[in-house]
């Protein structure tokens, strides 16, 4: 036998590798904080029991219920739309392995386990999961259910327009056009006689007529950019006192804001009143009767909501849409509900707490559908989008306690975090090169200046403190 030859590339890998000479994931000090946050309050004990009717002894080994729902957290943390995206994300990162609990000689979940897994587990099981981080809030003192807003924002669905179909025989809608044109006159109508039959046609995305096959719970919506898509509705009821998300429904996208409101103050009112029956002894804070008080913005004003608010008791602070003069005649009722909420709305506090709802829940969509990917769906149907949306809100309700802890609220505050400093050094060397007089030639010949004819002046002091403002300015008087 000849002797074998080793080309210039190729390299004799070990047999075995010993688990010793692996290298250790470091950890992401958010992420290693935030699971120890998690560990402190039971998570994974709770989620297994919470779970437990959904796993069998016999078939594939399951993903455990506590990995699923940290994935699920991944994907508000680092803004992943998709569970594609989460798997592979997971699976290319040492500090999301370590957050899941995997080692590097372990595979991460794939997104066919993950999918798998949130289609065995049901919303209501999703939804404890979300009032048991309700009830790490309120432990916190992050929690007071006594005035809450509510407000709705469109979802793009992950359905195409050109997809849809009639309701009535199933007919695409190309079809259905030169159907049009043939009655028309025309018998084989190009590209441009459809495109301009199409345009001259009125309520020709009526949601009656048409839906998506793929998708039937997708509406056929105007965004609010312009654009026409196919779009869920998605209403958040926010904590005004903490900025909390305490309800998350999914709703048509043609719903009017009147017709959905009744559902997102109920589940706000169930998770208040569970979350204080369970923290009864350690958020004494937690109103247990419900929202007291509902700030809502124009769109939910009309008489019918204003009286059944005032017949359970709830003060309302809806801002009123200019309606002109309007006859109250057999209206008595609705006249002094609306006239109660128009005197609250103009005091100095209801004034307060609308620019607060502005601020607090147009602040959860930004931080949840913006920054946090999910304003285009990768889900279908309902049942499916909210079981994400609300692992989701329950990682905005988890920011809300690391901020208070870490003074970050997502694993991306932390890289501008060392920087801060420097950021004031080169701010305050500026400021005083700026307030630096230039020097100036003086001449020779000297004079004598009167005090009488002086204009006093004021230099700027610089000096630097530890608390906060960083860079405090006084100024000494001189002449």
């Amino acid at each position: 036998m000849s002797l074998g030859r080793r080309g210039p590339n190729e390299k004799q890998e070990p047999i075995w590798i010993e688990a010793a000479g692996l290298a250790t994931p470091v950890s992401h000090p958010f992420y290693e904080r935030l699971n120890r946050l998690l560990d402190k309050h039971g998570f994974d004990a709770f989620a297994e029991s919470a779970c437990r009717d959904f796993y069998a002894e016999v078939g594939r080994p399951g993903l455990a219920p506590g990995v699923y729902f940290r994935a699920l957290l991944v994907g508000y943390f680092e803004g992943i739309d998709s569970e594609r995206g989460i798997a592979w994300r997971t699976g290319d990162s040492l500090a999301l392995r370590s957050f899941l609990g995997f080692e590097l000689n372990e595979t991460t979940p794939d997104h066919s386990t993950i999918s798998r897994t949130r289609r065995l587990i049901d919303v209501e099981t999703h939804r404890k999961v979300f009032v048991w981080v309700l009830g790490m809030l309120a432990e916190e003192g992050l929690l007071k259910g006594n005035t809450v807003a509510i407000d709705g924002t469109t979802l793009e669905a992950n359905a195409a327009l050109r997809s849809i179909v009639r309701r009535d025989n199933g007919q695409v809608y190309e079809e259905f056009l030169k159907g049009l044109a043939k009655e028309s006159g025309i018998e084989t109508p190009t590209r441009e006689q459809l495109a301009k039959l199409d345009r001259k046609r009125k309520k020709k995305g009526n949601n009656d007529d048409w839906k998506n096959p793929h998708d039937p719970d997708a509406q056929i919506t105007k965004m609010k950019d312009g654009c026409t898509h196919l779009a869920h509705k998605a209403e958040h009821g926010v904590d005004l006192d903490t900025g909390a998300v305490l309800a998350v429904t999914l709703q048509s996208a043609t719903a009017g804001d009147t017709n959905t409101l009744h559902e997102t103050l109920t589940r706000c009112g169930e998770h208040i009143r569970e979350v204080a029956v369970e923290t009864e002894d350690k958020a004494e804070q937690v109103n247990p009767e419900g929202p007291a008080e509902l700030v809502l913005d124009k769109g939910y004003h009309s008489n019918d909501v204003m009286v059944i608010l005032k017949d359970v008791e709830v003060r309302s602070y809806c801002s009123e849409p200019d309606r002109g003069r309007r006859n109250w005649i057999g209206k008595e009722e609705e006249k002094s509900a609306v006239y109660q909420n128009r005197r609250r709305i103009r005091g100095e506090r209801g004034k307060r707490l609308l620019r607060r709802r502005g601020e607090l829940v147009e602040r959860s969509f930004a931080h949840m559908y913006e920054t946090g990917g999910m304003r285009r769906t990768h889900l279908r149907c309902h049942d499916n989008i909210i079981k994400r949306l609300l692992i989701h809100a329950g990682a905005f309700n988890l920011s809300l306690i690391l901020r208070k802890l870490l003074g970050r609220g997502t694993p991306r505050g932390f890289q501008g975090g060392p920087n801060t400093l420097l950021i004031h050094i080169q701010m305050l060397v500026r400021l005083i090169d700026g307030a630096a007089p230039p020097q100036r030639h003086q001449s020779m010949t000297q004079t004598v200046t009167l005090s009488e004819n002086v204009t006093p002046f004021r230099l700027p002091l610089f000096r630097l403190t530890l608390g906060d403002p960083f860079l405090e300015i006084c100024y000494a008087s001189g002449c």
